[in-house]
């Protein structure tokens, strides 16, 4: 809108001399305006951005206030509009508005009534204009992001794969070197040797670990009413075998159904039933309960041990790649699993954090949109 006037004004009214009193009243309280009695030479001399409000008459021989809105707005979808109505055509005033006028006034044209109109509907194209700004550049923001992620997503993807190649030569050279060469290289040469192979094959798990955090990022997911008791009942079932003694104790409670990738759901709570597992593996008896509720229109689930904990300050570190709160010599392990649980439960439009306290064990929560009973009758479960 023009800085140095109120609003720059299109008036058509076929009557020449209240077009030439409401152009010159209107210049008086500070308006830029321009008139024209025929409402084509008004379309004909229209450009997009020329005007901020069109002021028309309804009743017009030539084209009525109606047409020449809507012909107005395929010109400039942005410019505004008043129409002025004599009395007994309030309902035809009404027509406009829907056509897109934004208010009316009555005739006989009354300055005092006109003011506060034609300010309001200035007032509304100024804040639709500065909301249409705003969502540009939002638009333009997501956009730049989500360019610029892809641009990460496909470097870190790149960089992981052709780093493995030569890592893999490092690796199998150093456990050639020691196992043909050993007796050269006597106890110390053993030892360097095996440091390396140590240190190469920690570093490709990294690696791997990198992977499977850029492809959860990547894949499509495919979400659907999901059974979280089938899943738990499965993934506890292969923690079992996989954990070694002593036997855990674990305890599932019930599951709330979720609007989920069951396929890729499975991995958070592979990787948080196994987290609790490692954790609380020195524990008589290692100690697990799985739950969950629902809460509005959320499905919460808690996955608790009796295991090592943590504290709680330092939470926010646990969802970052390749972020520990022990060593791997304490707990094995590449730091990647519950960065790809966060990412994956956030795509899923839900929440991970975590609860602690050093020696009380740990309590991870997340959250995924619910699913209605009536959604559930309709849909098969996965």
């Amino acid at each position: 809108m023009n800085t140095e006037t109120k609003g720059r004004l299109l008036i058509v009214d076929d009557e020449p001399l209240q077009l030439a009193a409401l152009c010159d009243t209107l210049a008086m309280e500070g308006y830029a305006t321009r008139g024209f009695g025929s409402p084509r030479e008004a379309l004909a001399g229209l450009r997009p951005g020329m005007y901020d409000l069109l002021l028309t008459d309804l009743m017009m021989p030539e084209m009525d206030g109606i047409a020449l809105v809507t012909a107005v707005r395929g010109i400039d979808p942005d410019l505004g509009a008043v129409v002025m109505t004599g009395h007994g055509t309030i309902d035809t005033a009404v027509l406009a508005m829907q056509a897109g006028a934004l208010d009316y006034i009555l005739k006989p044209f009354s300055l005092n009534i006109a003011r506060p109109v034609i300010a309001r509907a200035l007032d509304l194209i100024q804040l639709r204009r500065e909301v249409a700004a705003l969502q540009a550049a939002e638009r333009r923001r997501a956009e730049e992001l989500a360019a610029a992620y892809a641009d990460l997503e496909s470097f870190s993807y790149s960089i992981s794969h052709d780093l493995r190649a030569p890592l893999l030569f490092v690796k199998d050279f150093a456990l050639r070197l020691k196992e043909d060469f050993g007796e050269q290289l006597g106890e110390e040469g053993r030892r360097i040797a095996q440091v390396i192979h140590d240190g190469s094959q920690s570093m490709d798990r990294m690696i791997v670990g990198l992977l499977a955090f850029s492809r959860s990022t990547r894949q499509p997911l495919e979400l659907a009413p999901t059974d979280m008791q089938a899943i738990v009942r499965g993934v506890v079932a292969e923690a079992r075998t996989a954990h070694q003694r002593p036997e855990p104790r674990i305890e599932v409670g019930p599951l709330p159904h979720a609007l989920a990738d069951s396929t890729v759901i499975r991995h958070v709570w592979s990787n948080l039933v196994g987290n609790a597992l490692k954790f609380s593996a020195r524990q008589q008896p290692p100690l697990v309960r799985i739950g969950g509720e629902l809460r509005d229109d959320e499905a919460l689930y808690t996955v608790e041990d009796n295991g090592v904990g943590f504290d709680s300050k330092h939470a926010d570190k646990l969802f970052g790649v390749f972020k520990r709160l022990h060593s791997v010599d304490e707990f094995p392990g590449t730091g990647v699993g519950l960065a790809i649980a966060h990412r994956i439960v956030a795509r899923h439009g839900g929440r991970i954090w975590a609860e602690s306290s050093p020696g009380q064990g740990a309590r991870f929560h997340f959250t995924l949109p619910a699913v209605r009973a009536e959604t559930r009758e309709q849909s098969p479960m996965q």
